[in-house]
C-alpha cells in the first residue's frame, strides 16, 4: 500500500490527476481502474476519478501485486544494431512500447527481449524493466540500449546520470525554422494543469538542454495547421540531457511542433494515416561498459519517415 498526505499546494487537484504524477509507472487509465476497484481512498473511505484533494487528505493506494507470470517472453521480431555479451541495442519501431506497466504486460520491448535474451538481462530495475536503463516514447522510433547484466546497468546508467552519452535524433516540425543552427535551454517538469504532459513552465522543473540544426526545409510543404505556418523543417537534434518528451516539448516552445505530435502541438495531424511524432533515435553512442572503448551505432531512418521526406 502507498500512502501521499496532501498540501496546501496540491488542494483542489483532482485524484486520479494527482496519482498520475505520483505513480509515474501507472497509467491514468489504470489509476482511473483502481479507483472503480475501490483501491483508493481518501481518509479511509473510497472516492470517485473526480474527487478532488484537500490539504490534510490521507490517500492510499493499493495495487495489486503483480505475479512473475503477468510477464511473458514473447516472440517478438528485433531489430539488432548491435549485440555482445554485456549490452544489446535495438532499433525500436513505432506503436512499440518499451516495458510493462499495470494493466499492460504484452506486446512491449522487453516481452521481445525476454525471449531474445532469455535470462541475459539486469535486474536492477526489477522484473518490470528487466535490462531498461532508459526509454523512448512508443511513437518514437530508433535506438535504445539494454543492458545484459548488472555491472553493465551501472555503467550505462551512471552516463546517462551525467549525459555523457550520445543521442542524436532525426525530426521533421511544423514551420520554416528560421535560424540553420540553435539550442533551447529550458527547464521541464510535470505540466502544472495537464500531468500527462512536460512543460518549460513547470515550478520544479530540471535543466533540459537541446541543440538542433537544419537538414533541410521545405517551404511549400502543406498549408497552415491551426496556429503553425506552412512548411516543415527537416532537423537534428542532439540531447544535452535527457528529460521526459524533451525535444517534443523543447522544439513546441519555440513554435516548431513536430509533426503528427497531437499533444504538444496541431490536435490533428495534416498527413492522414501517421501514428504520432516524427521523431526518430538515429545516432547512440556510449562507452562500452567492458571494453572502456567507444562504441557508436546508427539506426536508418525508419520507411515511413522517408516516405515523408520524399512527399515533401
Amino acid at each position: 500500500m502507498k500512502e501521499f498526505y496532501i498540501t496546501e499546494n496540491q488542494d483542489e487537484e483532482r485524484i486520479d490527476r494527482y496519482l498520475a504524477e505520483m505513480l509515474p509507472d501507472c497509467s491514468r487509465s489504470y489509476i482511473q481502474k483502481l479507483i472503480k476497484e475501490k483501491q483508493v481512498c481518501v481518509n479511509r473511505l473510497p472516492v470517485k476519478a473526480s474527487s478532488r484533494l484537500l490539504p490534510g487528505d490521507l490517500v492510499t493506494v493499493t495495487i495489486p501485486e503483480i505475479r512473475e507470470l503477468d510477464i511473458e517472453p514473447e516472440n517478438i521480431p528485433l531489430d539488432i544494431l548491435y549485440e555482445d555479451s554485456d549490452i544489446i541495442i535495438v532499433n525500436k519501431p513505432k506503436q512499440m512500447v518499451v516495458h510493462p506497466a499495470p494493466g499492460h504486460y504484452s506486446g512491449t520491448l522487453v516481452n521481445a527481449l525476454m525471449y531474445h535474451c532469455r535470462e541475459e538481462l539486469s535486474g536492477i530495475n526489477g522484473m518490470m524493466r528487466p535490462g531498461i536503463v532508459h526509454r523512448i516514447d512508443m511513437d518514437t522510433t530508433g535506438s535504445l540500449v539494454v543492458c545484459k547484466n548488472d555491472i553493465a546497468h551501472q555503467s550505462v546508467a551512471e552516463q546517462l546520470k551525467v549525459h555523457s552519452i550520445r543521442r542524436v535524433y532525426a525530426a521533421i516540425v511544423h514551420g520554416s525554422v528560421r535560424d540553420d543552427e540553435g539550442t533551447v535551454d529550458a527547464p521541464i517538469g510535470r505540466h502544472p494543469v495537464d500531468r500527462k504532459k512536460m512543460s518549460i513552465h513547470a515550478k520544479n522543473g530540471k535543466r533540459a538542454v537541446t541543440h538542433y540544426r537544419v537538414l533541410q526545409r521545405f517551404q511549400g510543404g502543406g498549408k497552415t495547421c491551426g496556429k503553425y505556418p506552412a512548411g516543415y523543417t527537416y532537423l537534428e537534434c542532439e540531447l544535452e540531457t535527457g528529460r521526459t518528451h524533451q525535444i517534443r516539448v523543447h522544439m513546441a516552445s519555440i513554435g516548431h511542433p513536430l509533426l503528427g505530435d497531437l499533444v504538444y502541438g496541431p490536435h490533428r495531424c495534416p498527413f492522414p494515416g501517421l501514428q504520432g511524432q516524427t521523431l526518430h533515435a538515429k545516432t547512440l553512442g556510449l562507452i562500452h561498459p567492458r571494453t572502456g572503448e567507444y562504441l557508436e551505432v546508427e539506426a536508418p531512418l525508419p520507411e515511413y519517415f522517408t516516405d515523408l521526406l520524399a512527399g515533401l
